[in-house]
Order: structure tokens, then C-alpha cells, then sequence
């Protein structure tokens, strides 16, 4: 046995320093910028824009290497920003690249200097990507967006301006850019065809576009009329009410005292603390001079009564001296109440029946944790609860969860074992509420050995990961997590990155999976390292699908394909279940469809078309979605042209409903919107056939 365990340390040391050896032969893009593994897409474009400045050779015309130099971070650059090819490289490094051709070429130094990033270091604008330009327009918050080129003058010509309306609006609405230059795929999907382009977004709400003239007045006026939060007029007939009214509910009040001397400051602040987090007013104490006496106001000022407080009770309330709205609304949410602590005695009982958004923190207290108050009020309308854990003081607690660095985590009101953890960015409180929606209403189950798939009706995908102590492999090879102890015990140490890019990665894409499809599961094999082992599974993330009405956990097909994006496992997924949908040929279209009593839904496509196969996963979902209400079917149009010219086909794909003899057209290629369409005009449907049989019995 002991030659044995000196085999296999001799195997693992072997395997350790192959790994060292091969890892380092490839540069480190987040190295070459000088960047973290979570740095945000403008941590990145800031850090390459700097050492562009430095490095371009254009500046180092004397350095025969400045053009080799240059490539590689241009190369890495081109890379990290783009969703796609950072998660490729994140997965697999630069043999994951092969057939990418990024950062071969670059523009002169005076690009870098004046049209690289207009807005990257400005603190009121936020940039947005391709990859939370969604969750930000969705947040709930208004949204100001300028879709701008960075070559476009007249896109220049404006941003002194957008800067200044930024300044003006800070707090009120939300001021970003977007780089059409770098995200020319999510400008195109919004109709973006002049620059620059300005639209408002908000949640529920057809993005409208500014057309007035670039003024910060005007900007301002289109925007306030965006903005539903008011400053309450208070006076001797309602102040009582009012304040009684949110201390019941426990909420704030912040006050503005409007007096002949100091100054009345009426400022965005007041807005942007509002939507439950406080109530806002001001009083003309010109015109209330008795109650302004009453309660001691001399001068104008601001004061931030919290529930229970009062005027009339010293110290109760909080009197800010400042007049820069930073700092008035950094010290409202400071005094404003925190989140309520989880402790491991109430952790188990608070989380049985509720869903939480839960922050892990190590002791660290500043702005951002203050700014997490805001949760509360932003979850409300969800039903998430908001709450943390200290690490330091409940370290046992954390330890239980394999919580070992600050994070949020969403629990889903089914106990302490179903949950997962963001692992984006924590500065950007839209990302943390996007994530918190998402996770509470996706159908992905964490599993244990008690109740892992065994005998179901049907079908499971499931994702076998390690969250910690993972090896990132730059071979065309699946990754390799490997726990802190192997198999005999012996404790290995390996200088690894602490978080699993690879199963990092893996988990938003399985929560975009969606229900009807498949069950989705997610097993943590730190956790549960002996149940894993007795699964045979050997790397991480490693991803199965078990067939439906199996009654062996050895029956299942795992993945093997480079990409572990949404799209890629719902097409092998689908492409291994049976079939929902069904193919037409020109006799069942007139037979089944055309002549039959059921309602279809058709997708006429042509083999060769690049769209068509994208959209072929999406309406098998559709199809799942709809079984036993609309029948789905597939026309090929290259086989059978007539037959899609007769219909009226100009273009592939189209969905087109048939409900009567023509059908009717769908633009949109999105399973969920479709299927939503589709149910509603069953239900008009359903309504005209009740009034028709009324009127024929009247």
C-alpha cells in the first residue's frame, strides 16, 4: 500500500508541475493588463486605454519590439471584452482562440487618446455591454442611454454636454453610453442605425427616442417627465399624517426646511432616495412660520427623521450641514436601518419558508454595503427578502456553506441547501437584482444524494461542479477541478485560483435553461466529494443528461462540447429527447393544417440558413411549451418552395400561427414571447367563439 501512495504522489507531483509548465507557456491576458479575473468590462477598456497611451509604438518609435508588444495587449484586450471569447478563454486559454483572429491590428496612438472609450472616466455615466445592458434596462430605475461611434464628430460634439446633463441627473435617473463601436451586435438588436442615438429605457415601458435639440435644458425636460417620484408640500394640515403614516411602515422621512436665510436645497439627492427607501418633503417655513418656530428652525436646512423620532425630541433627528448631494446621500444611507443579520441560530428557521437574498461579508464596511440597503425596497415587489451574514463573527456558519469570500446568494424559500451565489460584479446594484429575479423564478434544483434523480418521469440535466480549487487546463481538454485532498487523504497544495472559472461560468448559462424542456440540477461536489466519486465523475464541470422514465443512474450521456453556453446545451439537450415538433410535408400542410380542426404553429425555414438553425432549439422549447394546446410544425422551404410561396414565406425563419386558412404572422423569435402571443389569441379566440354561440341561440 505504501509504494502504492508514493506512486500516486509521485503521479500527482508529475501532473502538477506539467500543468505549471504548460499554463505558463501561454501569456495571461488579465496578467498582460494588469487586471483581476472579475474586473468589469470598463476595468478593462480603463487599464488597455492606459497602456495604450504608454505603450502604442507610435510613442516608442526607437523600440524595435513595440509593435510585438503592442499586439499582445491588444490581443488580450479584444479578447477580455467581448462576452463570448472571454468565457472561451476563461474555459479553456488560448487553444480555446484557435479560430479567432482578435487584436491583429490597431489604430494609431491619437485614437487612443481622443476616441478610445469617450465616457469610461466618468463616474455620473455608466458603460454598458452587451452583457448587462439587459439587466440594467430592466432594473426598474430609468435609464438614459447614448448609443454613440467613437469616430462619429458628432458624437464628440455632444459628450461636454452628456456629461454635464450626467452631473445634473446624478441620483435622479440612470445616465450610460453605449460603445457601438465594441457592441456593434447589441446596438444593432435595438434599432440603432445613426449616431449619436438617444433613448430612454425602463422596465415595462417601448424605449422611446429623443429627438429635441442637445441642450442640457432639454435634455433635462425630457428626462424629469420619465420620473414618477414627487417631493411632498408639507403644512399644518398634513405633516402629522404623513410622518405618522411612514413610521408606521417604518420609513424615513428627509425633510427640507425652506427659511429667508441659509440655503434651500432642493436637490436630486431627495429624488434618488425614493421608491421606499424614504419619504421626501420640504416645508416653505415663509408660509408655516408658527410650525417651523415650533420645532426650532431659524434657517433653511435638511434633516432625516428616522421612524419613531421627532422635532420636538432632541438627537432624534439627523441635521445635515452638507450642500453636495454625494455626501447628503452618502450619510442618509448610512443612518438609514441596515440589513437585518443572519446568525447561524435563526439562519436555518428564517430561510425555511421565504426566499433571500443573502450578503456574505468579512468584516469590510464602506459606501457599497450601505448602498446593499437598497435591496430591500428594490426586491420588495418580488417577495426577496434582504439580509447578511458576517463571516468573521459567524465563520462556522459560512464554513457549513463553502462560503469563503464576500459574495450575494439568493436562497429560494425551500431551505438552506437551495441556493446560488452571484458571481458578478458587487459595485453594480442593478447586476445584484437582476441576478436575485432571475435565480428566484429559474427552475434549477440543487442537489444532494438524498434527493438526486432517481426514477423520474422526466428528463434531468445536471451539473456536477466545484466551486474551489480548480485547474485551469489551456489544453483542448475539459477542465479540471481538483479538491484540496485526494482520494487516500493526503492534503496536495496547489497554486490555484480560488473560484472555478469554468463552473464559474457554467451556472448563469444553466439558469437561462428554461422550464419544460428539461429539469435542471446542480451538485457541489466540494460538498459532496464521496457522492460525486461513487458517480464516477472525475472532472469539473462535468454535465449529464438522464433520460426520462430511467431507472439507473448510470444510463445518461454527458457533454462533451467546447461551449457550455445556453443555446449550445439546449440544442444537445433537445437534440437527445424526443422530438416535440413535427416535420410537414406539402400534403400534411394542406391536410393537417390547412384543412384540419387543430391550431398550428409553423416554423418555415431552409436548411442552409444560418438564422434558421439558430432558431431550430428555440421553437422545439416553443413547441414543449405549447404541446397539448398548439400543434407544432416545421415546413422545409428548400424541399418543398412551393408550398412556402403559396403561404406567402419572403423570408426564413418565419413563425406564422394558424388559427383560419391564411395564418398569421409572428416577429418574434423568442420561445417565451411567441408562446405568450399565441395564448392570447387563443384566448380572443375563445371569447369570439362564445359570442358567436350566444348569437346564434339569441
Amino acid at each position: 500500500l505504501s509504494v502504492w501512495i508514493q506512486m500516486k504522489l509521485f503521479l500527482f507531483a508529475f501532473i502538477a508541475v506539467w500543468l505549471f509548465v504548460t499554463i505558463s507557456s501561454d501569456e495571461d491576458y488579465y496578467k498582460l493588463l494588469g487586471i483581476s479575473r472579475e474586473a468589469s468590462t470598463r476595468e478593462i477598456r480603463q487599464a488597455f486605454k492606459k497602456l495604450a497611451l504608454t505603450m502604442h509604438p507610435d510613442k516608442n518609435p526607437n523600440d524595435g519590439t513595440a509593435h510585438e508588444k503592442f499586439l499582445k495587449i491588444n490581443r488580450a484586450y479584444e479578447v477580455l471584452k467581448d462576452e463570448d471569447l472571454r468565457k472561451k478563454y476563461d474555459k479553456y486559454g488560448e487553444k480555446g482562440l484557435q479560430d479567432e483572429q482578435q487584436g491583429g491590428r490597431y489604430e494609431s496612438w491619437n485614437y487612443y487618446r481622443y476616441d478610445f472609450g469617450i465616457y469610461d472616466d466618468d463616474p455620473e455615466i455608466t458603460t454598458l455591454d452587451r452583457g448587462d445592458f439587459d439587466a440594467a434596462v430592466n432594473s426598474g430605475d430609468v435609464w438614459f442611454v447614448n448609443f454613440y461611434f467613437p469616430r462619429c464628430s458628432h458624437c464628440h460634439d455632444l459628450a461636454p454636454t452628456w456629461r454635464e446633463f450626467a452631473k445634473e441627473m446624478d441620483g435622479v435617473i440612470r445616465i450610460s453610453a453605449v460603445n457601438c463601436g465594441d457592441n456593434g451586435m447589441l446596438c444593432r438588436s435595438k434599432g440603432i442605425n445613426s449616431y449619436p442615438s438617444l433613448y430612454v429605457f425602463r422596465a415595462g415601458m417601448k424605449p422611446e427616442k429623443y429627438y429635441g435639440d442637445r441642450t442640457k435644458s432639454s435634455l433635462t425636460t425630457f428626462a424629469m417627465q420619465f420620473v414618477k417620484s414627487k417631493v411632498t408640500e408639507l403644512w399644518q394640515g398634513n405633516i402629522f399624517n404623513e410622518i405618522d403614516r411612514a413610521f408606521a411602515e417604518r420609513i424615513s422621512w428627509l425633510i427640507t426646511f425652506c427659511a429667508d436665510t441659509g440655503d434651500c436645497n432642493l436637490s436630486s439627492t431627495c429624488l434618488s432616495l425614493q421608491d421606499g427607501l424614504v419619504n421626501v418633503g420640504w416645508m416653505d417655513c415663509s408660509k408655516q412660520a408658527d410650525l417651523c418656530d415650533s420645532f426650532e428652525i431659524t434657517t433653511s436646512t435638511t434633516a432625516l427623521f428616522p421612524p419613531g423620532s421627532s422635532l420636538a425630541q432632541k438627537g432624534s433627528a439627523m441635521f445635515i450641514q452638507s450642500l453636495d448631494t454625494k455626501e447628503i446621500y452618502a450619510q442618509v444611507l448610512q443612518h438609514l436601518p441596515d440589513l437585518e443579520i443572519l446568525t447561524k441560530s435563526s439562519f436555518e428557521h428564517k430561510l425555511a419558508h421565504h426566499r433571500w437574498l443573502i450578503s456574505f461579508s468579512f468584516g469590510h464596511n464602506d459606501l457599497a454595503s450601505h448602498e446593499y440597503k437598497k435591496l430591500k425596497a428594490l426586491l420588495k415587489g418580488s417577495h426577496i427578502q434582504v439580509g447578511k451574514v458576517d463571516c468573521v463573527a459567524d465563520s462556522e456558519l459560512c464554513a457549513s456553506l463553502y462560503i469563503q469570500k464576500p459574495c450575494v446568494a439568493v436562497f429560494k424559500g425551500v431551505g438552506i441547501h437551495d441556493f446560488e451565489i452571484h458571481y458578478g460584479e458587487f459595485d453594480a446594484l442593478y447586476n445584484v437584482v437582476a441576478f436575485a429575479k432571475e435565480s428566484v423564478n429559474a427552475h434549477v434544483t440543487t442537489l444532494r444524494p438524498e434527493n438526486f434523480p432517481n426514477q423520474e418521469k422526466e428528463p434531468w440535466l445536471v451539473d456536477f461542479f466545484a466551486p474551489v480549487s480548480c485547474l485551469h487546463l489551456n489544453l483542448p481538454v475539459k477542465p479540471l477541478c481538483l479538491n484540496a485532498n485526494d482520494h487516500l487523504g493526503n492534503t496536495i497544495n496547489y497554486s490555484v485560483p480560488q473560484w472555478c472559472p469554468p463552473c464559474r461560468a457554467l451556472l448563469p448559462e444553466l439558469r437561462k435553461m428554461l422550464s419544460g424542456i428539461v429539469n435542471v440540477g446542480t451538485v457541489d461536489c466540494q460538498k459532496h466529494h464521496s457522492f460525486c466519486q461513487g458517480e464516477n465523475v472525475r472532472a469539473y464541470p462535468e454535465i449529464r443528461l438522464f433520460p426520462q422514465n430511467s431507472n439507473r443512474r448510470d444510463q445518461y450521456q454527458s457533454y462533451n462540447g467546447w461551449h457550455r453556453d445556453a443555446f449550445s446545451l439546449k440544442t444537445w439537450a433537445l437534440s437527445s429527447l424526443p422530438r416535440a415538433s413535427v416535420d410537414l410535408s406539402p400534403e400534411d400542410f394542406k391536410r393537417k393544417v390547412l384543412g384540419g380542426k387543430d391550431h398550428w404553429v409553423l416554423d418555415f425555414y431552409a436548411p442552409w440558413c444560418g438564422p434558421c438553425q439558430q432558431f431550430a432549439p428555440e421553437f422545439e422549447v416553443l413547441a414543449r411549451m405549447m404541446k397539448g394546446t398548439v400543434r407544432a410544425g416545421k415546413v422545409d422551404c428548400q424541399a418543398h418552395s412551393q408550398t412556402c410561396q403559396n403561404a406567402g414565406i419572403k423570408a426564413y425563419p418565419s413563425v406564422r400561427f394558424y388559427p383560419h386558412l391564411g395564418g398569421e404572422h409572428i416577429n418574434s423569435r423568442d420561445a417565451p414571447v411567441i408562446a405568450d402571443i399565441l395564448r392570447q389569441r387563443l384566448q380572443q379566440l375563445a371569447l369570439q367563439g362564445k359570442s358567436s354561440k350566444l348569437k346564434d341561440e339569441l
